[in-house]
């Protein structure tokens, strides 16, 4: 039986910008930072979570699509404040944090490859 999501990636173009962007305005943990041969495998975590994140760089010749929504959703238990946070450290929101039809506050950001992400406070 399935119990959890242990990664979930994302493509980017620069894996060390994209650190500086999850670490410092994030606030993520840099989980894992290794060299196995040609490729470079490198994890971020929000603190306390269960589930990393990739970020991912394409092997020479391999053809990704970086940028563009990617399904991640990240909770917060006040959006607002969080809003604020990440905002007073460069983050670029598309939405801010407003109420949704279905209920719960959501806002919209994106990553240094224009990865767009959706913070949502939930009960």
């Amino acid at each position: 039986m399935i119990k959890k999501i242990s990664l979930s990636g994302i493509w980017v173009s620069d894996q060390d910008k994209s650190i500086e962007f999850f670490v410092d305005k994030l606030g993520f943990e840099l989980q894992e930072d290794v060299i196995f041969g040609n490729y470079r495998w490198v994890e971020v975590i929000p603190p306390g979570a269960e589930t990393g994140i990739p970020l991912a760089k394409a092997y020479p010749g391999q053809e990704v699509e970086v940028g563009g929504f990617t399904n991640i959703v990240f909770s917060t238990d006040d959006i607002k404040a969080t809003f604020e946070e990440m905002e007073s450290k460069g983050v670029i929101f598309m939405e801010e944090p407003a109420e949704q039809e279905w209920g719960m506050m959501q806002a919209m950001f994106k990553d240094i490859d224009d990865n767009i992400f959706l913070l949502v406070e939930r009960d």
